[in-house]
C-alpha cells in the first residue's frame, strides 16, 4: 500500500458509505440501547429484592468477573476462531441469559445467585464480542478511517447510554420484567445487523502455532515492551475503578436523597450525555491532540470534578458533573485505542487487546465488590471522598510518568496512512522516544 496522493485523500471514501461497518454499527447501537436499559434496572431490581447495595455489589462484581478472568484467555481464541462466529454466538448466548431474568421475575424466583449467574454470561459475552469486533474492525473500514471509526464506535455506545438509563428508570417503573424483555430482543437486532458482514475477518493464518497459554503471555510481553501503552493502560485500569465504583455510588446516593427509578435513569441519562458530546467532538478533536496531553488533561480534570459531586444533593446537578467527566472520556479512548491499533501488528491484535482488556478492565470486578463495602460502612458521600483521593493520586503518577511526559505523537496523521512497514517504524519510534 502506497500513501495517499492529495487527490487520493480528498475522493477518500466515506464512512457511511461502507455498508458492512454500517449494518455493525446499527447492530450495535440497539444493543448497547437494551444493555444500558438492563443494567440500569439490574441494581435497582436487586436493591428492590433485598435492599442492600452489598448485594448490588455482588451481582456488578460477576458481571464484570469475565473481564478478569476471560480477556487474556479470550484474546488467542478470537485470533485462531471464526471471528463471525464468535459474534454471533455472543449475541445469542447473551439473550438466552438475559431472558431467564423476566421469567424468574414472574415465578417470583428473583435471588442474588441467578443475577449473578446471568451477569457473569452477559460479561463473559461481551469479553468476546467486543475483542472480536476490535479485532475485525480493520478487516472492514481502511486504516485511514481507523480513529473516525472508533470515535463513531465511542459516539454509538453514548449514545445508547444517553437513552439507556431514563428509558430503563422508566421501563422498570412499569414493570420490573419489562427493561430486561427489551434488552433480549436488542440482541436479535444485532444478529440481523451481524447477517450482513461478508469481509473475511480472520487474519492471514488463523493455525494455531503455540499453545494458548503463550499465545496470551505474547500479549503481554508486546505490552511491556512498549512504555507508553503500558503507563497508559495501567492509568485507565485506575479510572476504570474509579468509574466503576462510582455509578452504583451515585446511584445509592440519589436513593439516600429520595430520588424516584425514574429520576435515576433520568441522571444516569444525562450523565450519559456528555459522553455523548464527547464522542461526537473526538472525532475532530482527536487531530489536534498529543497522546501527552490528553493523558495529562483528561487525568487532571477528573481529579477536580470528582470531589463535586459530595457537594450536592440533586440528581440533575450529579447528572450534570458525572457529563461533565463523561464528556472528556471519549477523547481518551480515541487517541489510546487508534494509537494502540495502528501499532500493534495484525497477528497480534486479538491478543494485545485482550492483555490490555485484562490489565485495564479487570480491575472492575473488585470496584463494584468495593462500592457496596464501601457504601456499608462509610454511605455514599464517605464513598465519594475515596474516590476522590484515588483519581487526585492517578493523576499525580501520570504527571510523574516519564513515558507519559515523552509520548510522541499519534502515528497516523491526516496525510499520512501507514502500511504494514509504517506500523513497524512507528513502534521502533515509540520504543525510542519512551526510552530518551
Amino acid at each position: 500500500m502506497t500513501a495517499p496522493t492529495a487527490q487520493g485523500a480528498a475522493e477518500r471514501p466515506s464512512l457511511w458509505r461502507n455498508r458492512e461497518f454500517l449494518a455493525l454499527w446499527s447492530g450495535q447501537v440497539v444493543s448497547t440501547l437494551g444493555a444500558q436499559t438492563s443494567g440500569t434496572a439490574m441494581p435497582l431490581l436487586v436493591l428492590a429484592t433485598t435492599g442492600s447495595p452489598s448485594d448490588a455489589g455482588i451481582v456488578g462484581a460477576a458481571g464484570t468477573l469475565p473481564y478478569l478472568v476471560a480477556h487474556l484467555p479470550a484474546g488467542p481464541l478470537v485470533d485462531r476462531w471464526n471471528r463471525r462466529r464468535i459474534l454471533l454466538i455472543s449475541e445469542i448466548c447473551g439473550a438466552l441469559a438475559l431472558s431467564t431474568v423476566p421469567i424468574a421475575i414472574w415465578l417470583d424466583r428473583v435471588t442474588v445467585a441467578h443475577l449473578a449467574a446471568v451477569a457473569f454470561v452477559q460479561g463473559l459475552c461481551f469479553v468476546f464480542f467486543g475483542l472480536t469486533e476490535r479485532a475485525a474492525l480493520p478487516k472492514i473500514v481502511p486504516a485511514a478511517l481507523l480513529p473516525t471509526a472508533t470515535a463513531h464506535n465511542e459516539a454509538r455506545s453514548r449514545a445508547a447510554s444517553l437513552a439507556g438509563p431514563p428509558l430503563g428508570g422508566m421501563l422498570f417503573g412499569i414493570g420490573r420484567a419489562v427493561p430486561f424483555l427489551a434488552d433480549a430482543l436488542s440482541y436479535a437486532v444485532a444478529c440481523i445487523g451481524l447477517l450482513f458482514i461478508r469481509s473475511n475477518l480472520q487474519n492471514r493464518s488463523t493455525a494455531p502455532s503455540e499453545s494458548l497459554w503463550r499465545a496470551a503471555i505474547a500479549g503481554l510481553r508486546w505490552i511491556w515492551r512498549h512504555p507508553l501503552i503500558r503507563a497508559a493502560i495501567l492509568l485507565i485500569a485506575c479510572s476504570n475503578l474509579v468509574f466503576q465504583a462510582l455509578v452504583l455510588i451515585l446511584v445509592v446516593l440519589a436513593r439516600h436523597h429520595g430520588a424516584t427509578p425514574g429520576t435515576i435513569g433520568t441522571m444516569l441519562g444525562i450523565y450519559s450525555g456528555g459522553g455523548l458530546a464527547g464522542a461526537i467532538a473526538a472525532g475532530r478533536l482527536h487531530r489536534h491532540f498529543t497522546p501527552k496531553t490528553v493523558i495529562l488533561g483528561v487525568n487532571w480534570i477528573w481529579a477536580a470534578l470528582l470531589p463535586l459531586f459530595a457537594f450536592t444533593s440533586s440528581p440533575l446537578l450529579i447528572g450534570a458533573i458525572g457529563a461533565a467527566c463523561a464528556f472528556v472520556g471519549p477523547l481518551w479512548n480515541v487517541v489510546i485505542i487508534s494509537y494502540a491499533t495502528l501499532l500493534v501488528p495484525d497477528e497480534l491484535l486479538g491478543r494485545v487487546n485482550s492483555a490490555a482488556m485484562t490489565l485495564s478492565w479487570g480491575v472492575m470486578p473488585l470496584a463494584s465488590l468495593g462500592a457496596g463495602f464501601l457504601l456499608t460502612g462509610l454511605g455514599p458521600v464517605g464513598s465519594l471522598c475515596v474516590l476522590a483521593t484515588l483519581m487526585l493520586v492517578t493523576a499525580v503518577a501520570a504527571t510523574a510518568s516519564p513515558a507519559v511526559r515523552h509520548a510522541p505523537p499519534l502515528p497516523l496523521s491526516m496525510n499520512d496512512t501507514p502500511t504494514a512497514h509504517g506500523k513497524e517504524s512507528g513502534a521502533d519510534g515509540l520504543r525510542r522516544s519512551s526510552q530518551s
